[in-house]
């Protein structure tokens, strides 16, 4: 495992209401986030960056309107459709 601090200025955690842990948790969902929907990281890599279960990170894309699903066009999803 790779390790990264960043630097977060005392009154961002103010503003935020968070506590260092929140904050932490908050930095490793963001970062996994942006590695599934930029990079094209893996489920499973991008749950163990967030400190999260791979169904917890499902859901957790979910909330932020991301879906795990990625055809290349209408057809592929009507013919997924169709086998589901």
């Amino acid at each position: 495992m790779c390790q990264i601090a960043i630097n977060i200025p005392e009154e961002v955690l103010y503003d935020t209401k968070m506590n260092k842990n929140e904050a932490l948790q908050f930095a490793r969902r963001a970062v996994a986030l942006g590695y599934y929907t930029q990079s094209g990281v893996s489920i499973g890599y991008c749950a163990q960056i967030a400190g999260m279960t791979e169904e917890d990170f499902i859901l957790y894309l979910g909330k932020n309107h991301v879906s795990v699903f990625h055809f290349d066009d209408t057809q592929d999803f009507l013919e997924e459709l169709k086998n589901a």
